[in-house]
């Protein structure tokens, strides 16, 4: 079909044989096999080549298809070099919100051609998803062991306490577990990877239970302590700047949480469109500490 294209491009069989790179004998048995596939004659042959009444409708009706599968063949050359496709990342607050944007604005500038979905949830839930092939990795906190997934470390997250500017709380210069006791403390949910990591702080304090208030999500507990409703452990990160009506405290014995990629690993290798995204991200992420 392309090299009928050429044919009536340049009005030569030699001039369509020499773009194509062939012979010309090649050139003459296409157009011979063509014209027998379609059953009908498409050039009149002459001093001159001109098209028949079919040779004009099939010209004009082919010339989309050309198109499309030249745009096809390069579409499938990007992906096979990683210039495009489409890559899967699940991301877990405050990461999603106060790290991710800018980087991804830089990847897109880079890698226009690549399309990016961000699913955002719990480290447990995209461990989930990548099992079942519904991301391709995930910026999270480490899984559990049994997941069998592949977890490269980058960073770590620094907690401090978020308290309401009023708060008795707020006249000591650091916190420790133990002056949780007495105040209403905001957690997140039991599956939440971050609310684990508190409450191992706060048993290694043996510090006894405490009035407790549990919210679903990460980024909505700045907010309840902004109502006054008790005060949280939040990433110091997510508190740039800190919201009005409220003071942070950092912990006398610092509670950190370690963020890394997670995927299924060497064994199950990612794309060469998901590898770029994923060093991508390994090399503006990886050391930053609490920055």
């Amino acid at each position: 079909m392309k090299t009928f294209h050429l044919i009536v491009k340049y009005g030569s069989f030699i001039r369509a044989a020499e773009e194509m790179n062939y012979a010309q004998s090649t050139v003459t048995m296409q157009m011979q096999r063509l014209e027998s596939e379609l059953g009908v004659e498409l050039l009149e042959r002459g001093k001159t080549i001109a098209l028949t009444e079919a040779g004009r409708l099939f010209y004009e009706q082919s010339l989309q298809i050309v198109n499309r599968l030249e745009q096809l063949q390069s579409n499938l050359a990007d992906i096979q070099s990683g210039e495009a496709g489409h890559v899967r990342l699940g991301v877990t607050e405050p990461t999603a919100s106060h790290r991710l944007p800018k980087l991804i604005g830089r990847f897109q500038s880079m890698f226009p051609k690549i399309k990016l979905s961000v699913d955002m949830g719990s480290s447990v839930n995209m461990s989930e998803q990548i099992l079942k092939g519904e991301l391709d990795f995930a910026l999270c906190s480490a899984p559990d062991l049994t997941t069998g997934l592949y977890f490269e470390p980058l960073f770590d997250e620094k907690f401090v306490v978020l308290l309401p500017e009023n708060h008795v709380l707020t006249g000591k210069s650091t916190l420790a577990p133990a002056d949780f006791q007495g105040h209403r403390l905001l957690i997140t949910s039991a599956t939440c990877p971050y609310r684990r990591k508190l409450e191992m702080a706060l048993k290694e304090a043996a510090v006894t239970p405490l009035d407790t208030m549990e919210i679903g999500g990460m980024t909505a507990l700045q907010y309840y302590v902004e109502a006054g409703l008790g005060i949280a452990l939040v990433p110091e990160n997510g508190l740039s700047p800190v919201p009005a009506g409220t003071v942070a405290r950092p912990m006398d014995v610092p509670i950190d949480m370690s963020i890394g990629l997670l995927s299924r690993g060497p064994e199950s290798p990612l794309t060469v469109t998901a590898s770029k995204v994923y060093q991508c991200l390994r090399q503006e992420l990886g050391g930053i500490g609490h920055r």
